[in-house]
């Protein structure tokens, strides 16, 4: 049963889902963050911006997840002399730029759909164009595109598993390691899909409830 083999090997399934949670949380946010960014880039009226943000979303939303984490980890650049701590930057990066590049075209959507007389009668009350977003235009903006950020989100913490091609110990490579020792694959794996869908449920009610909460708010 999956569930018990769960409990045969703690060390190893439960690290594997804190690492996995860890790649997660650090994933998205910084996925937010640069997305975001560069959604602002993608709406700029400066065209080296338009075009900055172009490149970006154009380069990691159209090569594979795991390319990118291969060129991270064996690419000429080197976080730290740390191999575990390398390892792992390498995956949260990952996770970082290619999700952000879907944040971005989310949220450039959010931000075009936002009509343009609220722009106008900000700035003719005398904000700033940084208050205008802080105010205006990026509270709607997340508020209309909670579903599908929350869907790149939940991709996010399934997309974590390909982590394991470069050596993070995460949930799928932990159940690589418990079959490699005892040949019980079914049960191994069957309890990642378990330890996946304690992940992924719970987001998934999370999206859905905060989607209900911000339509009541409106």
């Amino acid at each position: 049963m999956p569930g018990a083999i769960l409990f045969e090997f703690p060390d190893l399934f439960f690290t594997g889902l804190w690492l996995t949670v860890q790649l997660s949380i650090l994933g998205f946010v910084g996925a937010l963050v640069a997305g975001t960014v560069v959604a602002l880039f993608r709406v700029s009226a400066i065209p080296p911006l338009r075009w900055l943000g172009v490149a970006y979303v154009e380069a990691f939303r159209n090569t594979p997840l795991l390319v990118q984490l291969f060129f991270l980890f064996f690419g000429p650049v080197r976080f730290s002399s740390d191999t575990f701590e390398n390892i792992f930057r390498a995956g949260a990066i990952g996770m970082t730029l290619y999700h952000g590049a879907y944040v971005a075209e989310v949220s450039r959507g959010g931000l075009i759909a936002i009509d343009k007389g609220q722009i106008e009668a900000a700035r003719s009350l005398g904000l700033s164009f940084v208050q205008t977003l802080r105010y205006v235009q990026l509270p709607q903006t997340f508020r209309a595109t909670v579903p599908p950020l929350g869907n790149i989100g939940i991709a996010l913490v399934k997309n974590t598993s390909l982590a394991s091609t470069i050596g993070v110990a995460e949930l799928l490579q932990a159940a690589e390691i418990v079959e490699s020792r005892t040949f019980r694959a079914e049960e191994a794996f069957g309890a990642v899909v378990l330890l996946y869908l304690l992940l992924t449920i719970p987001a998934s009610l999370g999206v859905n409830w905060l989607e209900k909460r911000l339509l009541i708010a409106r």
